[in-house]
């Protein structure tokens, strides 16, 4: 089976698909804007706890269609880090890329 190339803009692109796909069920006040500088979760971001599952969720499922490379992004690693990977769309696409590179070493 052969894996498509991991590539930054690729991933995202997963992850903006993703936020498509989330806005479409939550309020207008609520939705997602899809930059880079977008914060997701803590300190300003737009997600509560069930809106960061279901990101999470969605774009796992969205990586392993365009990659063909399961990933699972909420493990215990990315919980414990002092600075959470899902603070921003950046550092979300920064750390589905670790993760993805990672799997490719498994």
């Amino acid at each position: 089976m052969s894996k498509m190339s991991v590539d930054r803009q690729g991933v995202f692109q997963a992850i903006l698909a993703t936020i498509d796909e989330l806005n479409e069920t939550m309020p207008d006040n609520c939705k997602l804007d899809k930059s880079a500088e977008t914060r997701l979760f803590g300190d300003q971001g737009k997600l509560d706890s069930l809106g960061l599952v279901n990101l999470i969720v969605s774009l796992e499922q969205h990586v392993a269609d365009q990659f063909g490379l399961a990933v699972t992004l909420a493990d215990e690693k990315a919980l414990s880090r002092k600075s959470s990977p899902f603070r921003t769309v950046e550092t979300l696409t920064d750390y589905v890329i670790e993760k993805l590179t990672d799997s490719d070493n498994g």
